[in-house]
């Protein structure tokens, strides 16, 4: 099944098989327990500043698998093998946090409703 764009869910090859990967509300409030945060906008922050850890690239690659309905655990995540190694691992990241958080738009605000 393609990812839906729409439900903020994107495709990525891990460990030889195409996977789906979500950040759901779940997952974004797993994610500000992991990093011991007080909202959804630190998290934000935290994310936003570009600097992220192999730590933080295997939480946030573990969470999306977990949104999307994958029972595996952070230390399985360590183990997979990505194209491209970290890189490749951050890419990833980076289009799950982008459909997360939307196309730079401000954390915390969506498009102007009429």
């Amino acid at each position: 099944m393609a990812a839906n764009r729409r439900r903020g869910e994107v495709s990525a090859e891990i460990d030889g098989r195409e996977r789906t990967l979500c950040l759901t509300l779940g997952a974004l409030a797993e994610l500000e327990d992991a990093f011991a945060l007080d909202d959804i906008a630190a998290l934000a922050e935290r994310f936003g500043s570009g600097r992220l850890s192999a730590r933080d690239l295997t939480r946030i690659l573990g969470a999306g698998l977990r949104g999307a309905g994958e029972s595996v655990a952070d230390e399985e995540v360590a183990g997979m093998r990505i194209t491209d190694g970290a890189a490749g691992a951050a890419r990833i990241c980076g289009k799950l946090l982008r459909a997360a958080f939307g196309e730079g738009e401000p954390a915390g605000e969506g498009p102007a409703r009429p």
